[in-house]
């Protein structure tokens, strides 16, 4: 089962350059936080009416293993559903937009609505130094680093964090906190998938 596959607590997440598509591999955390064996394969199809992002087992995009799925063409404050394989609903992304105004804020619910975490910018300064680079032609290759505090009430469960002064988007994702492993991995991965693909960052 692909829940299975994402027992670990930590991921390295990377970007790979392709033409047509946005394509992200998750790995395991390998020694000296690189990547390590990859477990899944992130497609996002570049300029989509409605976003629908597929998480598959191999490049090749043999086996589906679930996806994230907006409800709506246009929402400012987006939600978008993680189902699994078989259409079953995991959880729930939902971006929080007036309190992203200076810091990017994300909810992860359950099937149920029932918040999970929350993920939230920790550098006020940085968050608002990635949005001046919009402003900046190709701001977009100014490699300024972030991390987002992972925490399920008062309690911080864990950080999504990109490596800094890197081309690509690489990131690792830290869930250790969470040790009763009260969040779907796959949830975490998909937050992270949509911290990079689903926000004007």
């Amino acid at each position: 089962m692909s829940e299975e596959r994402f027992a670990q607590d930590a991921f390295f997440v990377d970007q790979l350059i392709r033409p047509v598509a946005n394509l992200y591999r998750i790995s395991t955390l390998g020694p000296g936080e690189g990547p390590g064996e990859p477990l899944a394969f992130v497609r996002q199809k570049k300029l989509a009416i409605r976003e629908d992002i597929r998480f598959f087992a191999d490049e090749g995009e043999a086996q589906e293993l679930f996806r994230i799925k907006a409800r709506r063409v246009i929402d400012i404050g987006g939600r978008y559903d993680v189902h699994d394989a078989a259409g079953q609903q995991v959880g729930v992304l939902e971006h929080q937009f007036r309190k992203s105004l200076l810091r990017s804020t994300w909810r992860i619910l359950s099937p149920a609505d029932e918040e999970l975490v929350v993920a939230k910018e920790k550098n006020a300064f940085l968050a608002i130094a990635r949005r001046v680079v919009d402003f900046v032609p190709y701001g977009e290759w100014v490699p300024i680093p972030y991390d987002f505090i992972i925490r399920s009430g008062e309690r911080e469960v864990g950080h999504f964090t990109r490596k800094f002064l890197s081309v690509r988007d690489r990131y690792t994702l830290d869930l250790s906190g969470d040790q009763e492993k009260r969040l779907d991995r796959r949830l975490g991965i998909a937050l992270a998938i949509g911290l990079d693909a689903l926000q004007n960052r």
